[in-house]
């Protein structure tokens, strides 16, 4: 059982993320690129890390608790050693709800409505209060401290990308930041294998991305009959690399370094618990750039 200051799962005392420290010597990052990653259905997650390891790249996972092709959970304790190494090797992470709400509707009192669905999931409609929303993001915040023994940043990302004004205000009110992706970082790889093969993703990320970009991916689509990773991952990070970039975590873009980097105690105090759970039976939306909606993984 977790102290009571460390309900919130981030503790005041509790170290921050590894910073980034290159080795002495070592040339700065002139040409960053942001590798990002959904939770998905696990199964090339290993390959996954296996292929930054040898590209010396630190990414940013954003968790939520999904289904396994093992028929488990993405944050279960059969994972819970595999964070935990995750954390130990310098990567960053954020939230990316608990039940994978993705952002359909704002209603009236502050309520919204949202898609409930991950993998192959029967999609839900179910609406929450913005307490209750701040409790889906808080949720992976402290079952990441209860598995690494670390805090976990107070950022998110939206299931989808999709959000609205009044989503990120309510989110910003219990301590979260909103991260996206960008235009030219959608890799592509939820997308269906038939119409999009990986050659055609790696080629058109090689002609895409630029230093500065938020690249976005998964760890394993449902849907995707062909694996985007690691074939395409391998030849994109060495393309990439070829080209002069280098892979950084997110609390080195500059969009982010403040916010990353705020003393824990400044952290615990804006995300205190709320103790809301549960759902119940303004517009100006938006979505992150995508081919398409991606609701179902």
């Amino acid at each position: 059982m977790l102290a009571p200051f460390l309900l919130l799962g981030l503790a005041v005392t509790a170290p921050a993320q590894p910073q980034n420290t290159a080795a002495p010597g070592a040339a700065p990052c002139d040409k960053p690129v942001y590798l990002t990653f959904d939770t998905g259905h696990m199964g090339v997650a290993p390959l996954i890390v296996d292929t930054l390891k040898r590209y010396d790249a630190k990414a940013t996972f954003f968790l939520a608790q999904e289904p396994t092709m093992d028929g488990g959970q993405t944050l279960d304790d059969k994972w819970a050693p595999w964070w935990k190494q995750l954390a130990e090797q310098g990567h960053d992470f954020g939230s990316h709800t608990w039940y994978h709400d993705a952002w359909s509707a704002d209603l009236p009192d502050g309520k919204f409505r949202f898609k409930r669905a991950a993998g192959e999931q029967v999609p839900q409609n179910v609406v929450l209060r913005a307490a209750e929303y701040c409790e889906e993001l808080k949720r992976p915040a402290r079952r990441f401290l209860e598995m690494t023994g670390r805090p976990m940043s107070m950022i998110f990302r939206a299931p989808a990308g999709r959000t609205s004004p009044a989503l990120i205000a309510a989110a910003q009110a219990c301590g979260f930041r909103h991260v996206g992706w960008s235009a030219s970082g959608f890799l592509g790889d939820e997308l269906p294998s038939d119409r999009y093969p990986n050659q055609a993703l790696l080629e058109q990320a090689l002609r895409r991305v630029k230093p500065g970009d938020i690249l976005m991916a998964h760890l394993g689509i449902w849907s995707r009959q062909d694996p985007w990773a690691p074939t395409v991952l391998e030849p994109l990070l060495q393309g990439l690399k070829s080209r002069g970039m280098c892979f950084a975590p997110l609390r080195d873009h500059p969009e982010y370094v403040a916010w990353m980097r705020r003393p824990q105690e400044a952290v615990a105090r804006a995300a205190s618990t709320t103790g809301a759970t549960g759902a119940s039976g303004a517009s100006g939306a938006s979505v992150a750039p995508s081919p398409k909606d991606a609701l179902r993984r």
